[in-house]
Formats: C-alpha cells, structure tokens, sequence
C-alpha cells in the first residue's frame, strides 16, 4: 500500500514510494506505530501454537502441560515493545489468552478465569503484558549501552 503523506521522492530519477506497514524480523511496523497488526499476528500465533500442542500432548498430566504452556504459548517476545495500542486489540489479547488457557488444560468456557488461573498458578494476560513491559523498561535502564539508554530517557 501506498501512503499520500510524504512527498514524492526521487532517487537517481526513479520515484519512490512508501508503505503503511512492513514486517520486520516477525514484527508488524507500520508507519502510525500503532501496535494493534502486531497484536493480531501474535494472537494468531497464541491459537496456532496452543491447537498444535493440545493435539500432540492432549494426555499428559497437568504438570507437563503447564511446563509446556509456559514455553511454548507464553513465549511472547515482542510484547515488551507493545506502547500504542487501542483497548479493543488489547481485549481480543485478553480474550485469546484466556481461551487458550481454558483449551488446553481442559477447562469448560463457564469455568471462572480467575480460579483457573489461581489453580494452575498462572498470571493473567494484563500481568503478563505489564510484567513483560516492566522488565523490558527496567533493561533498558540497566544497558550500558549510550543508544539504548537515550532511548529509554526519550521514552520510546
């Protein structure tokens, strides 16, 4: 897609354009920064990851698939980076979280979220989202590295 913001630009005669969004190394970057593609592609892969493992490991105790809901379903690398977002994306985050914890341990969907969580000791996904980000902000201010540190000072 071709944005009309910028001006147009020419490189040695030839025009050039822009785009609204590009993935980069797995992350959706668009050209608002708004987070909310990045989300859905996540929750994408929250449901892809949890219906592989449930098919494959529907069996095992619930201590094995909480070991294995933790390394593989709660790997969620970029969601440190997460700033500008709506509510309405953060919801649907919530939602596929809780329903994928539900799936794969078993649970009915009129089971309380909370008592599943509180019995398998998991956190919540608004934990998960503010205790990835807290880390995250917390690295930063701990790098040594003079790039980075501006960066966190500028509040990027």
């Amino acid at each position: 897609m071709i944005t009309e913001k910028f001006p147009p630009f020419t490189l040695n005669g030839c025009s050039l354009s822009f785009v609204q969004q590009i993935k980069y190394l797995g992350h959706i970057v668009s050209s608002t920064l708004n987070d909310d593609e990045d989300i859905k592609r996540e929750i994408g892969n929250l449901f892809m990851r949890t219906n592989m493992h449930i098919s494959r490991y529907c069996k095992c105790s619930t201590n094995v698939k909480l070991t294995l809901f933790r390394s593989y379903c709660m790997s969620l690398y970029d969601i440190s980076i997460w700033k500008h977002f709506t509510v309405t994306a953060l919801n649907k985050f919530r939602s596929c979280y809780n329903k994928c914890v539900k799936k794969f341990f078993g649970y009915s969907r009129y089971d309380s979220m909370s008592g599943v969580l509180l019995l398998l000791n998991l956190p919540s996904a608004h934990t998960v989202v503010h205790n990835s980000h807290s880390l995250f902000v917390q690295q930063c201010a701990m790098s040594c590295n003079s790039i980075v540190q501006w960066l966190e000072v500028i509040g990027v």
